[in-house]
């Protein structure tokens, strides 16, 4: 994976962020959008992982069994170990995600 076309997507990210015009301050004391914004940001970076991650072993998985069709057992019930334990980083991130909506 070229990681110059992540570094120019956070630097462009970045710099839309220091382009923004000042946040507005609601009437109860919070700042608008800026807990929307922050929950869309950790779902959204939190879900690339394991998206990638499940896509990767899924892949693997597949090029095995049409390797070897006669461990099609075993490779499957570690494909489904390892993509359970990928969802709940996915699932850690939404937690964070609600928890920024609802806390802060």
């Amino acid at each position: 994976m070229d990681l110059s076309v992540l570094a120019g997507v956070t630097t462009d990210i970045v710099t839309a962020a220091q382009a923004a015009p000042p946040l507005q301050e609601e009437p109860g004391g919070g700042i608008a959008n800026a807990t929307g914004l922050a929950a869309a940001i950790a779902i959204g970076v939190g879900a690339l992982g394991p998206g990638l991650g499940i896509g990767l072993a899924v892949r693997g998985a597949m090029e095995a069994l049409g390797r070897n069709p006669e461990a099609a057992g075993d490779i499957r019930t570690t494909l489904i170990i390892g993509a359970a334990l990928a969802e709940a980083i996915a699932i850690y991130a939404l937690l964070v995600a609600i928890l920024i909506i609802f806390v802060a």
